[in-house]
């Protein structure tokens, strides 16, 4: 399903964008957890991340036309610290997605960092992005994940990235899975082990973390809006993107 060149920059930049993965008729019909268990992205996903394979979780980010508010400049690393970073999420773009409809930018490489960014907020509680007056190098460099409806981005847990209001007249509708290498364990902890293990997607069940030198600042304490992404970031007097009036 992709080639090892393909693979080979995800190594190198922390994200890749595949080409219509689905079909018009599998769109048409989503059932969002056959697609993340569907032969097509399993092999992708082996590629990049390994056999044994856990979805940590999934959601939908909607943008409405002239208005999809933006996401600040985040690492998803910063949300659900694990064991090691074997972890990407999956942008499936239910429509066709340009750099009009708020497409999701990354900054390549930044995946590789010694350090992790502070996501807290002056108060000293999480706040589920970062300063981006510490970051003005960094997104000089981002580039957008855009594609037909269909293609499917891959980005690596520690990439910078964030994405602005969609400004079109068209809806930027976007299934986001995570995913981690089965081995990989939250540090925030596992609640339920058959649930925590239910959610293997290829693999054995695996109790014996495997443990790598990753960065790793914990998101407590919590926001005062714990929430969704959105709800989170609220809370920040600072932002980058311009919002919707």
């Amino acid at each position: 399903m992709i080639s090892d060149e393909m693979v080979q920059a995800y190594r190198r930049d922390g994200v890749i964008v595949v080409p219509e993965v689905l079909n018009q008729a599998t769109l048409a019909r989503p059932i969002f957890d056959e697609i993340v268990r569907s032969p097509a992205v399993i092999d992708i996903l082996s590629k990049l991340i390994g056999p044994g394979l856990r979805l940590h979780g999934s959601k939908l980010n909607m943008k409405s036309a002239q208005y999809g508010s933006p996401v600040e400049w985040h690492q998803d690393w910063a949300f659900y610290p694990h064991t090691n970073d074997d972890i990407l999420a999956i942008g499936v773009l239910l429509d066709d997605c340009d750099l009009e409809n708020g497409p999701m930018l990354v900054i390549p490489g930044s995946h590789t960092g010694k350090e992790v960014w502070n996501h807290h907020g002056e108060d000293g509680r999480f706040a589920g992005l970062i300063d981006p007056d510490l970051i003005q190098d960094e997104i000089k460099c981002a580039v957008p994940c855009m594609g037909k409806a269909g293609s499917m981005s891959f980005h690596h847990v520690r990439a910078l990235h964030g994405s602005a209001t969609n400004t079109s007249d068209r809806p930027r509708n976007l299934l986001l899975y995570e995913v981690a290498a089965s081995d990989a364990w939250p540090l925030m902890g596992v609640k339920d082990f058959d649930e925590f293990d239910s959610r293997l997607l290829a693999g054995g069940s695996i109790i014996s973390p495997r443990l790598t030198d990753v960065p790793v600042r914990m998101p407590l304490p919590p926001a005062k809006r714990q929430g969704s992404i959105y709800e989170t970031q609220s809370a920040s007097k600072k932002s980058y993107f311009t919002r919707a009036a």
